[in-house]
């Protein structure tokens, strides 16, 4: 199925679950229409560095919108496979599409500046509000420790 949201009422990003094993989620409201994405997070970082970089290009928004929370919970319609991102600029838009890892369905938003700011903001919040990471080999300290790579296991794990 593919679903078109050229003038969405809402985005919105947020996470289900405990830091270390959440679940991202993100939903792209229009009138009655809601769709619901399933995300890793290394897929909305990547997404969130390149909004910031291309309004960066494009000019500063205007007022951004202040609440991008989670609607309450519903059943995603699709896992995140491809993320592809192209520039209007006779707009200034920015359209992103989503494709499910089994090819069936596809998420086109066509985003604001400001709806593209707003969202970039809230994905780094959520990505920097997880656990922290290795100074050693950068990848994500677990409370229970971290058998670093990069100490070839002659050093305790770092807790």
């Amino acid at each position: 199925m593919n679903y078109v949201f050229s003038k969405p009422d809402r985005v919105m990003v947020g996470v289900r679950g405990e830091v270390g094993n959440r679940l991202f989620l993100l939903q792209v409201r229009e009138g009655r229409r809601l769709v619901i994405v399933k995300c890793e997070k290394q897929q909305l970082q990547a997404l969130a560095e390149w909004l910031g970089r291309v309004i960066g290009e494009l000019g500063r928004p205007g007022h951004l919108p202040d609440d991008l929370s989670l609607e309450p919970e519903y059943e995603s319609d699709f896992a995140a496979g491809d993320i592809a991102v192209a520039i209007d600029e006779q707009s200034h838009a920015i359209e992103v599409t989503f494709e499910s890892f089994e090819g069936d369905d596809q998420l086109d938003v066509t985003l604001s500046l400001e709806w593209a700011g707003a969202l970039a903001i809230a994905i780094t919040h959520l990505v920097e509000a997880g656990r922290p990471t290795c100074p050693l080999c950068g990848g994500p300290l677990d409370p229970k420790g971290h058998d670093c790579p990069r100490t070839n296991g002659h050093a305790p794990p770092i807790r």
